[in-house]
């Protein structure tokens, strides 16, 4: 199941990207019934730590270990390349907006928590993500 950040705040809501929106809890609602009805569940979006930390901390709780935590470190340069490829976004909002929204390293500081960096190939982003589920596995069956 995947839950796109962007999808809830700004098509189903229609919300700022402000501390406290309801986005935040949607998304936690959302992920709770994928878990509730067996879905592995998949939380991609721009999820600002000062936001978010705290519903993505209790969803990792909540999932009772089962949660692999992802960072892609790209610098803004990237971010903005990327964005003008698309071309609906690309009109409702350009670089100066998107300057003002820029965290860099913005992680959430868990343990568990993966860098993964603006060098990695799509074969290498692959692999961590491959591996740490094989590793956390192994792990399990200890």
């Amino acid at each position: 199941m995947l839950i796109q950040q962007d999808i809830v705040r700004r098509e189903i809501l229609r919300v700022q990207d402000l501390p406290g929106n309801p986005s935040i809890q949607l998304i936690y609602s959302l992920a709770m019934y994928g878990k509730s009805i067996g879905y592995d569940v998949v939380i991609e979006g721009i999820l600002h730590a000062d936001k978010c930390s705290e519903m993505l901390k209790k969803l990792i709780n909540d999932f009772g270990g089962k949660s692999y935590i992802y960072y892609f470190d790209k610098p803004f340069e990237e971010t903005l390349r990327r964005h003008n490829t698309k071309l609906r976004e690309k009109n409702e909002y350009g670089e100066a907006e998107m300057r003002r929204w820029w965290r860099e390293k913005d992680y959430l500081n868990l343990s568990d928590e993966k860098i993964i960096h603006a060098t990695s190939s799509k074969e290498e982003i692959i692999n961590t993500i491959f591996n740490n589920q094989a590793e956390s596995k192994s792990a399990k069956l200890l």
